[in-house]
């Protein structure tokens, strides 16, 4: 059996004396994409950044690749094939678009040639960027902007992604490119992907296993199709219009 790229253990945060995850348990194969659905409030982008390193964990474990980085310095995490798109993409507005993209780059360790050959790869998944390398990424448009901090996080070459909210208000056709481009990098590239996502429909329809986080805890997980037949799923996340 093929260990987990990415496996937490017992994980507990908090920001304070308030504690955001009780005690969370979650694997990552290589090659899967995991989403993780909730309701807002419920841990999720807490998740996302203690495994980065802030908050730092209080207890638990998290382990990358047969090591456990539960301490290690987020600039030191950066540099161990795990990349981040973080909720409200956080691009560098003044800079242009191929000078966001280079941002990327400079967290990962390549030479010239392993850079350019990436650029490229981020360039054919995105050509809207193509199209703008030299205009800032303050004007770019919502969709244009979740594009750019998805593709600055793969200049870096991850083996593990980490996207948290990519569609979050985007229009339905922007959020199906940035979708189909998720699915092109997990088939084609074998790229492991770790989604939070407000759309619990999408994100579970994309994934090949899901877990539901509620008040900082885990209360369910299986396959994408299985939760996505679950009623009290379907009750919670998916009926009525309601996406979180």
């Amino acid at each position: 059996m093929t260990a987990p790229l990415l496996r937490i253990e017992n994980l507990r945060a908090a920001y304070g004396k308030i504690e955001a995850l009780k005690g969370v348990d979650l694997d990552i194969s290589p090659g899967e994409i995991v989403a993780l659905i909730g309701a807002n409030g419920a841990g999720k982008s807490t998740l996302m950044m203690t495994i980065f390193g802030k908050p730092r964990a209080k207890t638990g474990r998290i382990v990358f690749d047969g090591v456990d980085i539960t301490q290690t310095p987020t600039h030191q995490i950066a540099r161990m094939s795990i990349a981040q798109s973080p909720e409200g993409r956080r691009i560098f507005p003044r800079m242009s678009v191929a000078e966001n993209l280079q941002m990327g780059a400079d967290a990962g360790e390549s030479n010239e040639a392993e850079r350019a050959a990436v650029l490229e790869r981020v360039l054919t998944l995105f050509p809207r960027l193509r199209e703008r390398t030299s205009q800032r990424g303050g004007t770019l448009s919502g969709g244009e902007q979740q594009m750019l901090a998805i593709g600055r996080a793969l200049m870096s070459r991850p083996r593990l992604l980490l996207l948290d909210e990519p569609s979050l208000g985007l229009a339905p056709l922007i959020t199906r490119q940035i979708f189909d481009a998720i699915r092109t990098l997990n088939r084609q590239d074998g790229l492991t992907v770790l989604i939070v996502e407000q759309n619990a429909n999408h994100a579970l329809r994309l994934a090949h296993r899901g877990y539901v986080l509620v008040n900082g805890l885990i209360t369910m997980s299986g396959s994408g199709a299985e939760l996505l037949a679950r009623p009290e799923v379907r009750a919670a996340y998916l009926e009525g219009g309601r996406k979180v």
